[in-house]
């Protein structure tokens, strides 16, 4: 049986560790979508890091510490919502995994996983939102992140919400769903097979002549912005939670960074 969202549903927003410390206009944006969908949103002060960076490394002891206190913050809140696909997919796809050896934990990770979304697949798939009320001008990109697109399914999501707003052109690169070479750890582990990669992805988000390179992941975003701008190329980078919510006044990513 389909279910259906209650009338304003709250909202935990898990902000992400990458936008709290570097990209706070994301936050902000994810807020304002979500309450302009009607939720009423909570941010979690108890709320860290969801454990992806030590479960990458291996480390299962301080992953599981982390999960467990991400799910005790979050406890008690119709749903969970995230503006990382790679977050979001480490609450739902990797944590019950994480605990099943624990009966206990093992059900309030599955519960937790049942309620957390990323956010524009949340708002699109979950609250049924096909428009947004946002002007941008100008031609956009759009990378898949492989955290969203393989582990959540969202691809259609963005750009049928993107296709809602004024003035904007969206223009598909090659290779989109080609991974960008951040990859968490990936790109600690091997800089010089993630430099290639990232270097192709560049190369393809300048062919297509858009002005702005859109996504839904900060990782993938910083790493691709940081090349462009290496390669001297004028493309903006924002998260896609700015443009929906009509909020890319401020710089974008990696814009007036040093490095």
């Amino acid at each position: 049986m389909t279910q259906h969202p209650p009338d304003n549903p709250t909202v935990a927003l898990f902000v992400t560790c990458l936008v709290d410390l570097m990209r706070p206009s994301v936050g902000f944006a994810a807020v304002k979508l979500l309450e302009d969908a009607g939720c009423t949103v909570v941010v979690p002060r108890a709320q860290t890091c969801c454990g992806q960076p030590a479960y990458n490394a291996g480390d299962r002891g301080d992953a599981a510490a982390l999960a467990k206190q991400t799910i005790d913050a979050l406890q008690g809140y119709d749903y969970v919502v995230a503006p990382s696909g790679s977050c979001a997919g480490m609450i739902k796809d990797h944590y019950p995994r994480l605990l099943e050896s624990d009966p206990a934990w093992a059900a309030k990770a599955r519960d937790l996983a049942g309620r957390t979304h990323e956010l524009v697949s949340f708002l699109h798939d979950v609250l049924g939102i096909r428009a947004v009320d946002a002007t941008f001008d100008g031609t956009v990109t759009y990378h898949d992140s492989c955290s969203g697109l393989r582990e959540l399914g969202i691809k259609d999501q963005p750009r049928a919400l993107l296709a809602s707003v004024k003035g904007l052109t969206l223009v598909e690169a090659e290779n989109t769903e080609v991974c960008c070479g951040f990859g968490g750890l990936f790109s600690v582990k091997y800089p010089d097979i993630s430099g290639r990669m990232v270097d192709d992805k560049a190369q393809a988000v300048e062919a297509t002549g858009a002005g702005t390179l859109l996504g839904g992941d900060m990782g993938c975003l910083m790493n691709v912005a940081g090349r462009l701008r290496r390669r001297g190329s004028a493309t903006h980078v924002r998260h896609v939670a700015e443009v929906l919510a009509g909020l890319a006044d401020a710089p974008a990513i990696a814009e007036g960074e040093d490095g």
